[in-house]
């Protein structure tokens, strides 16, 4: 009988090991410790405040966005043939980085891999890339990455771990099925998608980070998440990874993302809250990802301004998305948005960048940002009076940016500011108070 205990009691640590092992994998790397050049970039990342989002692939030859392929089932033999017309001969990576340093952006996120399977590197891993399938026949984002380092921006890749195109991405879910085979290796893909990983952590110099997405297409498969991320942290131990999975953070996650609305608001949340790690809010310049020659629905300089200010004020970054044409050229649309934003970034930046959400949480009337002992308010709707909630502290001064004084009163409810009728459209009523 003690021997049985002793057999039964090993078999229950086995299976506990086992269970904690498969756990690991699953959801994430559990014994994940950043490394301190991980959390330097994780300062910085949420110093940086703004980055520039790029999807461009060669759907952008078709006009009609990056899901193309699949909302117009359109069968992989006959989208296989898009690759040989792909030919960006106006692309210019250092003016891509131009355009995205005058915005006042500090990092950029490329797509290296989308839903359509079609990798925008060059990978040895398969032939279904740029270099090997295009008459292009160049690494753009070798291109991009020698640019970003002469321009002083972070390069991020987009990788998304949902597949139309690869035969082993099987069980498929609930997109894109057009011509697949009823068969599949869901580990050999998982292999594949790790050895492109590889590439990208190995080929293409010190990067900030992978940002997945697709994931949430199969939420209940093994995604072996935890030798992925290990995998790209042990290559890049100062990279940062995140995943657009809509759910609350895995271990092994360095930041969290909000598709399409600010923290906690986008509507693809399930609900799973905000998480203590830097934020990112990534939205589109009009309505669509990749380029969609119909879309003119671009949202005005000072919305997109109001955007970044909101995003701010929720202690997240924004990713602002460009979808560059098929000959590699910026829409002029976009680029003149981009511009008036950088203009009003190095007049206010200081309110923006290094900054952290708060002490005073989003209200109607605006947002607040903080900087050590500084704290600006950013007041983006019009209100003749504005009320602060008691956080514990008095109000000392306050302050527009130009020195102009504003009125003040502190109350049993918090303090009141008066502010004076303003002409024209302004953009941000900025306010600087101190406190006691």
């Amino acid at each position: 009988m003690p021997h049985r205990r002793i057999l039964t009691y090993s078999m229950f640590l086995l299976c506990s090991v086992l269970n904690l092992l498969y756990a690991e994998e699953q959801q994430g790397d559990i014994g994940y410790k950043p490394t301190p050049e991980n959390l330097e970039t994780r300062a910085w990342f949420q110093d940086a405040r703004f980055g520039m989002f790029i999807h461009w692939g060669v759907y952008s030859l078709l006009g009609r966005g990056e899901w193309v392929m699949h909302m117009e089932n359109i069968p992989t033999a006959e989208y296989e043939k898009l690759p040989q017309k792909f030919n960006p001969q106006k692309f210019d990576p250092d003016r891509w980085c131009e355009i995205a340093a005058g915005a006042g952006m500090r990092y950029i996120t490329i797509t290296s891999k989308h839903h359509d399977g079609f990798a925008m590197f060059h990978s040895k891993v398969s032939d279904y890339d740029i270099v090997e399938r295009t008459p292009y026949g160049r690494d753009v984002l070798k291109m991009l990455a020698e640019a970003c380092t002469r321009h002083g921006l972070k390069l991020f890749f987009y990788h998304s771990q949902l597949d139309w195109h690869h035969p082993d991405y099987f069980p498929r879910g609930t997109s894109f099925a057009h011509g697949r085979p009823e068969s599949g290796d869901w580990n050999k893909y998982l292999d594949y998608m790790d050895a492109q990983l590889a590439e990208l952590c190995s080929n293409y110099g010190k990067i900030g980070g992978i940002w997945f997405d697709g994931m949430w297409e199969k939420p209940e498969a093994d995604w072996r998440l935890g030798k992925t991320y290990r995998l790209i942290h042990s290559l890049q131990p100062w990279a940062m990874v995140g995943s657009n999975h809509h759910v609350k953070p895995f271990p092994g996650e360095d930041f969290q993302m909000f598709e399409k609305g600010l923290p906690g608001q986008d509507p693809f949340n399930k609900g799973s809250g905000i998480s203590e790690l830097p934020l990112e809010t990534c939205e589109t310049i009009n309505n669509s990802w990749g380029y969609s020659e119909h879309d003119h629905g671009f949202k005005s300089a000072k919305d997109l301004i109001r955007l970044l200010v909101r995003a701010a004020g929720n202690n997240s970054n924004l990713l602002l998305n460009v979808g560059p044409l098929p000959d590699g050229t910026i829409q002029k649309a976009q680029q003149e948005r981009l511009a008036a934003i950088g203009a009003w970034l190095r007049e206010h930046g200081e309110t923006i960048y290094g900054t952290r959400g708060g002490p005073f949480p989003p209200q109607s009337w605006g947002v607040s940002t903080r900087k050590g002992d500084r704290i600006f308010l950013h007041v983006l709707e019009p209100d003749g009076l504005i009320c602060l909630t008691d956080i514990g502290r008095k109000v000392s001064r306050a302050r527009f940016q130009d020195g102009a004084p504003v009125e003040f009163l502190a109350t049993a409810f918090g303090t009141l500011l008066k502010l004076l009728p303003q002409a024209g459209d302004t953009v941000d009523r900025i306010i600087e108070i101190g406190l006691e």
